[in-house]
């Protein structure tokens, strides 16, 4: 007597019910036909998801990138302003301190106890239409140079 493992829900007539038989298909041949394109409309379909995804990941990179900027003007900025050099002024050198595509704002100095202290306003550039962010404010604070002091 010949013994036949049977797996659930695979055994036919006519078959022996073991792994070598090839399963037989249910639906007609030209059904396949219906489904041709399918993986190209369902591509389609998450591909504004996609972009959306890559545009907020953009937006979010140049976002960090302002802030980065604003810090780096504010230095530069600070750094001019407290120097005795009258020539270079603290806005010019917060612009030529950022990337040239950046809009950047210079403020007034303040001047308090020694020291000169500069906040740079950088707008972040919008990507994503319906998402925009507050401009990036960044203060830096330099000593100023010491006076020497009169003698007798």
């Amino acid at each position: 007597m010949k013994l036949t493992r049977v797996w659930p829900g695979r055994a036919r007539p006519g078959g022996t019910g073991l792994r070598g038989d090839a399963p037989r298909s249910r639906t007609p041949a030209r059904s396949g036909r219906r489904d041709r394109g399918q993986v190209a409309l369902e591509y389609l379909g998450f591909l504004p998801v996609l972009l959306l995804v890559g545009l907020a990941g953009l937006q979010l990179g140049l976002a960090s990138y302002a802030a980065q900027q604003a810090g780096t003007a504010a230095r530069a900025a600070a750094r001019a302003e407290s120097d005795d050099d009258e020539a270079t002024s603290g806005g010019a050198a917060a612009r030529a301190a950022t990337s040239g595509w950046l809009d950047v704002t210079p403020g007034d100095p303040e001047s308090s106890d020694g020291q000169v202290s500069v906040t740079v306003t950088v707008d972040i550039p919008q990507v994503v239409p319906f998402w925009s962010f507050d401009p990036v404010r960044r203060t830096a604070t330099m000593p100023l140079p010491a006076t020497p002091e009169e003698g007798p």
